[in-house]
């Protein structure tokens, strides 16, 4: 039954536990096969984190995406074939975003939910929610995310549509809707804005302090990190956005305290209206004077992991900061790419290797692992020459009152 759409509620939210979902992707010109299974996996981990079990992919090869239904018109029959003979999946999810008018044709053609990757993430980010300006933060996002899409996805008001203008009661509800969608949008950032104000006033009022942000990929271990160097207790957990709020804590080095903070994880494609939502949250990093970005080195495509994140940071004005490269889950690297058979001191000449090529790439950097704190007296003493070097040069007061 194809799904009609309705003000108030909450976009592509659906009870996860009992999903059953497809994959679909295009190789392009811009994308190859190796590069779109590196982001079908990572989309297979998306919808895990939302609670759908993947069960097939599809994947085809175009020049560039049918306006109509994303895939051409054979695919669309196959996967239709293969949701006949497979009637517990569900939902077909698209690697890409789609218009309100693909999602009405593909809805049409396959009678499952059409999700994009764009509404995906925006469903865990709701799900994550805890706090009052996170929930906002994602409504805001949800709701310039269905704005142009109202007047495709009013299929259930097709048979009153009239000729050139449509005119009639079909075409007043989607007006009726759209007003309704732009005014919480204004009362959203509003309230946003408000929240943005209080976070600057609580920043100032942190006084001569330098700060630290954690900065990375999502899952990349930054909860983790942040709990062993501030000896607290942040949310951690081994799955996709588990920190959505921005967590501050006092450390101290030595005598020598700053203010650390760890913020929400970025990811490939993530969506724009998010990262305008998410301002308040992100000032945190833009406002920092030494970013610590930590990088999943075990991960097959850490170093497009890398790139995203320098993308975001440009993209939020950060990209002029001091950075420091936490290399973590080193420990899991070794695990995963060095062979039994390998002597040690085979072992060291590859990770001096690695190293010595990922420094003069991305800058200074250390190999850590949270989880059995290898390296973490490294960053500690790096982190301490960095924030040391800039109350002398800032706040030299501060020095001598320790």
């Amino acid at each position: 039954m194809t799904k009609t759409w309705t003000l108030g509620e909450e976009i592509n939210h659906w009870e996860a536990e009992k999903e059953h979902a497809v994959l679909v992707g295009l190789i392009t010109p811009h994308v190859n096969e190796t590069r779109l299974q590196e982001h079908l996996e990572e989309l297979e981990l998306l919808a895990s984190t939302a609670g759908a079990r993947t069960v097939k992919r599809f994947v085809q090869r175009l020049e560039h995406p049918d306006p109509r239904t994303f895939v051409g018109k054979g695919k669309v029959e196959e996967i239709r074939a293969y949701l006949e003979q497979h009637p517990e999946v569900n939902m077909v999810i698209f690697d890409d975003d789609l218009t309100a008018k693909q999602i009405n044709n593909l809805e049409a053609a396959l009678k499952v939910k059409i999700i994009d990757r764009s509404s995906l993430i925006l469903d865990i980010f709701a799900r994550r929610a805890k706090t009052a300006q996170a929930k906002a933060q994602v409504e805001l996002a949800q709701m310039k995310y269905l704005l142009p899409r109202l007047r495709g996805l009013w299929t259930h008001l097709e048979r009153q549509r009239g000729g050139i203008g449509m005119r009639g009661p079909g075409e007043t509800q989607i007006e009726t809707d759209r007003r309704l969608v732009q005014e919480r949008i204004k009362t959203l950032e509003q309230k946003l804005r408000e929240v943005d104000r209080q976070a600057q006033t609580q920043r100032k009022t942190r006084g001569e302090w330098v700060r630290v942000a954690l900065v990375g990929y999502t899952n990349a271990g930054k909860s983790t990190l942040m709990n062993l160097l501030s000896k607290s207790n942040v949310l951690a957990e081994d799955r996709l956005f588990a920190t959505l709020d921005t967590t501050v804590r006092k450390v101290v080095f030595e005598k020598m305290p700053f203010l650390l903070s760890d913020t929400v994880g970025f990811i490939r494609k993530l969506p724009h209206h998010l990262v305008e939502s998410f301002k308040s949250t992100l000032d945190e990093v833009r406002e920092s004077d030494i970013l610590l970005h930590v990088v999943d080195i075990a991960h097959p495509q850490f170093e497009d992991h890398i790139r995203v994140v320098q993308r975001t940071l440009t993209e939020i004005g950060a990209a002029d900061k001091t950075i420091i490269m936490a290399y973590n889950k080193i420990d899991l690297y070794r695990e995963r790419y060095f062979d039994d058979l390998l002597d040690v001191q085979t072992r060291r000449e590859l990770e001096t290797e690695l190293f010595t090529r990922l420094q003069s790439t991305y800058g200074e950097g250390v190999f850590i692992s949270a989880r059995t704190r290898e390296g973490i007296d490294k960053l500690r003493e790096c982190l301490s020459q960095h924030i040391r070097g800039l109350y002398l040069t800032r706040y030299p007061h501060r020095i001598h009152a320790w």
